[in-house]
């Protein structure tokens, strides 16, 4: 496509030369360039090309950078990237050493507040808005929150905070979730144009100012219009109470609507917080994206006139296999119920969700409320699995500890996205739940290696009704469930001896189970026949197998999808202040490095941070030992 506009602009400065007729054909190109960039990048498009001529208005009114302006969580901000000096890297997206996928602060000056997480940017928003007041500064601060961040509790205690202190800060909610018909929507941007251009204290007494001058048919499209405003559907009413200046809902893909109420927000001085209610709808201008279930919000690579993925697997993946597996297991178990944070998909629970509608409960995003909901279940002898992305669950640490682990409560946390997540970057890969799960009393924490062992660890966690479990497992999918594996449930707290060696041992915990085996075959080309161990549980450890390990091998290598404070460091603990009778085994670990990993490809993340097979391979040439082959004589064909 030829991009007459869009050729034309670098930066939001160039973008302002433009006439406001002219903005509808820019955000033709701005979708365009956007489906094209993801086809060949994959990542999320739907939320993007929902908030397509948002973006163009929110730089073409606002003197970005200058004024703040935040996106939350920043899965919508591929345009946004485009208008704001990335233009020419933004096929680069998600790839190595290309553009973040996510709102990132070091990428431009543009992304005012990182954000990847959800609900974070309102009290970015006012912790900025604040500084500003300090500084005397009197640029603008504008935060664009989803409906779906709207659900969680940290995006409400900041808007209550935001109402309290009176501060001008700018709140847009992107609702993709609801509709309005054309009458009533133009009413609702008429008042609301009237409303941000005048002192109304509310739409109300502007209503009741209105109503006198009109016939009664017309007064019952004004009373209708306000009701829509104003709480019976969009909740208008709360956010008055919470102290903010409402307007809308008006239609986010309508410049006439959304340019004059944007501009009177910028220059009129309402002096107090303002929530402004913007109606689109996700995947906008693109049909295999407006028809898809998910609205294309996470993709592969696609054939842009089919919208067909460009990569195809006939495997299942551990959060299929997760999810079918627990409802085969719900099918004779009534007890067993469901719960996620809007990621019934992402976690493999969708099937779940219909087959058992009375059972699941997708919370919305608030992992808080799902682990201590699950703990209330809990209390009644149900046996809740709460099936939450590793990099999530963090944002629920306080009630695991407090609602969860010290009342022992047998909820069973089912930790998905383990481990490194390819071009999703740190800001998702799940490095962290190893260690902060470790620290706590009471808990039972498995890790799976591979599918069949997913499989038995969600058998065996129904076992435990004493107290709470969790089993991770990473993204993707492995080599399969293997029909001749026993898939029963596993002993609690013991491992396995995967191949007999010598002198050598590599202890694995997770799924780098498969680098392993590759390591040790590579080894053993090179007459070194190192035993290897899969731990499944870092609570309880198999202390009989470790001990056994450890007085019958000299070196050892443990190793784990996690950060310091996880399974190596429950060995050492054990080594140095447990273990009865001391050990001469000299141990080396193998954990994530303390630093946030940049995001590539999963296997270039592995291969960089060494948990690769080749870098097992040289962890353990790396004893020095004149037994062990020095790694010089190393068969590098191999």
């Amino acid at each position: 496509m030829e991009y007459k506009f869009l050729n034309q602009i670098n930066f939001p400065d160039d973008l302002r030369k433009f006439k406001i007729d002219e903005l509808k054909d820019i955000a033709n190109e701005l979708r365009s360039k956007t489906i094209d960039a993801v086809s060949k990048t994959g990542g999320h498009l739907g939320a993007g090309l929902g908030v397509i001529e948002l973006t163009i208005a929110l730089h073409y009114i606002f003197d970005t950078p200058k004024d703040k302006l935040i996106w939350d969580v920043g899965h919508q901000a591929y345009p946004h990237k485009i208008l704001t000096g990335r233009k020419q890297k933004i096929e680069t997206l998600r790839q190595e050493d290309g553009l973040y996928g996510f709102v990132k602060r070091s990428e431009s000056e543009y992304d005012t507040f990182g954000t990847a997480h959800s609900s974070t940017s309102i009290s970015a928003g006012l912790g900025i808005k604040i500084a500003q007041e300090l500084k005397k500064d009197n640029s603008k601060v504008i935060c664009v929150i989803g409906d779906g961040a709207l659900s969680a509790g940290m995006a409400y205690e900041a808007l209550n905070n935001a109402g309290s202190m009176n501060k001008e800060l700018i709140v847009i909610l992107n609702d993709n979730k609801m509709s309005i018909d054309q009458p009533v929507g133009a009413m609702s941007s008429y008042l609301s144009k009237l409303l941000s251009s005048r002192s109304y204290s509310n739409v109300r007494s502007l209503i009741k100012k209105l109503t006198s001058r009109f016939p009664d048919s017309f007064q019952k499209t004004l009373h209708r219009a306000e009701e829509f405003s104003k709480g019976f559907v969009s909740g208008g009413t709360l956010f008055e109470e919470l102290g903010f200046f409402y307007l809308g809902p008006i239609d986010g893909h309508n410049f006439n609507h959304l340019i004059p109420i944007m501009t009177n927000i910028k220059n009129n001085k309402i002096h107090k917080p303002i929530f402004l209610h913007v109606i689109t709808k996700k995947g906008k201008g693109y049909k295999p994206a407006e028809d898809s279930s998910d609205k294309f919000h996470g993709v592969n690579k696609f054939n842009i006139k089919t919208g067909h993925s460009l990569s195809s697997s006939n495997k299942q993946t551990f959060s299929e296999i997760f999810g079918k597996t627990l409802e085969n297991e719900a099918l004779q178990d009534e007890k067993i119920v469901g719960i996620t944070a809007a990621m019934a998909s992402g976690t493999g629970l969708n099937s779940f969700s219909k087959k058992f509608p009375q059972r699941f409960f997708d919370v919305g995003i608030a992992e808080q409320h799902a682990v201590t909901m699950a703990a209330g279940l809990a209390t009644e002898g149900f046996k809740p699995f709460v099936a939450i992305y590793s990099t999530f669950l963090q944002r629920a640490y306080d009630q695991i500890v407090h609602d969860v682990a010290i009342q022992k409560l047998p909820v069973r946390f089912a930790i998905d996205r383990a481990g490194q997540v390819g071009a999703d970057g740190p800001t998702h890969a799940g490095s962290y739940d190893i260690s902060f799960l470790n620290s706590l009393p009471n808990f039972i924490i498995m890790a799976a290696s591979d599918e069949n062992e997913l499989i038995r660890m969600i058998k065996t966690s129904l076992l435990i009704n004493d107290r709470p479990s969790s089993f991770r497992f990473p993204r993707g999918s492995g080599s399969g469930i293997s029909e001749e594996i026993n898939l029963n449930p596993l002993e609690i707290g013991k491992g396995k001896i995967v191949n007999e060696g010598n002198k050598i041992a590599i202890i694995n915990f997770g799924a780098r189970l498969e680098a392993c085996k590759e390591a040790i075959d590579i080894l053993k080309n090179n007459n070194v026949f190192p035993t290897l161990v899969d731990a499944r549980f870092v609570k309880p450890l198999d202390t009989n197998l470790l001990n056994q390990i450890l007085d019958n091998h000299e070196y050892i290598v443990t190793i784990e999808e996690g950060s310091i404070g996880g399974f190596s460091s429950a060995i050492l603990n054990y080594v140095h202040n447990l273990k009865v009778t001391s050990t001469k085994s000299v141990i080396k670990n193998i954990i994530f490095p303390d630093k946030f990993v940049k995001h590539n490809s999963p296997e270039n993340q592995y291969k960089a941070i060494g948990m690769d097979s080749h870098s097992i391979v040289k962890k353990v040439l790396s004893f020095d030992n004149s037994d062990i082959i020095p790694l010089h004589n190393f068969k590098k064909n191999n």
